[in-house]
């Protein structure tokens, strides 16, 4: 099977790249590379003979189709995506056109080749819940409140479409927030650990009373190649962490792990947190029931408790060649108060 993955230099989509590779999987990853892809993420199977790169843009249907006829994939798996909330709330249009109309040039291109389709989305397309209501499943109506998540949630009605319109052998899958090594600088974990680093305020927004539940993304990918190779077409799987915390708390794990992996030369990180002005539409609490995936594929997450996040700020520390370069990207160093 030759499998095709879009977005494979981003931060999921490497992590799959490079498990689906060391598989002996035959993958073409497609990425436009834009400001938060890195193909230093994939250094490590570079000279894999199962494994090919081309630079391509989704919203390029012409190029696309010519990719696809050149590879005749036997599978998809799309992660493509613009996926930063803030960035989405600054200026919409890349999610719209990326989200929306790559995955429309993805579903046609696959159309035309029979292709199965794994459609990577997130928890977010439901919108968010209170601290006492039942976690997210497959059948939670949508209720997107960003314009980041309005355009997932558009790409997984496409999806849907083209699998009952067209019988397009489609999957969807759902999951929580994730974490783990080659992570952008802009999101929040890595956020927290580089203001450590640097000294530097770490943001909080609004009390940091939002809770997340927070995926391995080892454990995701795992996840992902058990639902491509088993899972039921036309069903959605909800993948989530089991690990739901308040932000609050979850800045205070981090600053623990980093006190005690490289102390400060006085006080502690905690001392950094800094509270700032809450972002319009902050969704309360996601929660995901991955019920269904553990009863029909077996799947449960593996990193549990503050396992991964040790594991994670242990590779920050010792990775600055990798993440360094990126502080320079769009002025996403100066963005973060960082440099």
């Amino acid at each position: 099977m030759t499998l095709l993955i879009t977005g494979g230099c981003g931060f999921i989509g490497s992590e799959l790249v490079r498990q689906a590779a060391v598989e002996g999987r035959d993958i073409v990853n497609i990425d436009a590379l834009t400001y938060a892809a890195s193909p230093a993420s994939l250094a490590s199977i570079d000279d894999y003979e199962n494994y090919r790169f081309e630079q391509l843009d989704i919203r390029d249907a012409a190029k696309l189709g010519a990719l696809f006829a050149d590879v005749k994939p036997e599978a998809v798996i799309h992660l493509a995506a613009e996926s930063h909330v803030d960035r989405s709330i600054d200026g919409a249009a890349d999610f719209v056109t990326t989200n929306i109309n790559g995955t429309f040039n993805l579903l046609e291109a696959a159309r035309k080749y029979g292709a199965k389709f794994l459609h990577v989305s997130t928890d977010e397309v439901y919108g968010d819940l209170s601290e006492d209501d039942p976690a997210f499943t497959e059948t939670t109506a949508y209720a997107p409140s960003s314009p980041y998540s309005a355009s997932k949630a558009a790409s997984d009605h496409l999806v849907r479409a083209w699998g009952r319109t067209y019988d397009l052998p489609v999957l969807i899958t759902n999951c929580s927030n994730n974490y783990g090594p080659f992570q952008f600088p802009e999101k929040l974990i890595p956020v927290i650990i580089l203001s450590c680093l640097f000294e530097k305020p770490i943001p909080v927004y609004g009390k940091g009373e939002n809770i997340r539940d927070w995926l391995y993304v080892g454990d995701h990918v795992r996840a992902l190649l058990n639902v491509l190779d088993g899972g039921a077409l036309g069903e959605t799987y909800n993948i989530g962490g089991n690990n739901e915390r308040r932000n609050i708390d979850l800045v205070h794990t981090i600053c623990a792990i980093m006190d005690a992996e490289r102390p400060r030369s006085s006080g502690q990180y905690a001392d950094l947190i800094d509270f700032v002005t809450d972002r319009p539409g902050h969704d309360r609490r996601y929660a995901v029931n991955a019920a269904k995936i553990k009863t029909e594929l077996g799947w449960e997450p593996s990193t549990l408790g503050d396992q991964g996040f040790t594991a994670t700020v242990r590779w920050y520390l010792d990775n600055r060649a990798w993440w360094e370069p990126l502080l320079s990207r769009n002025g996403v160093g100066k963005r973060l108060g960082l440099i």
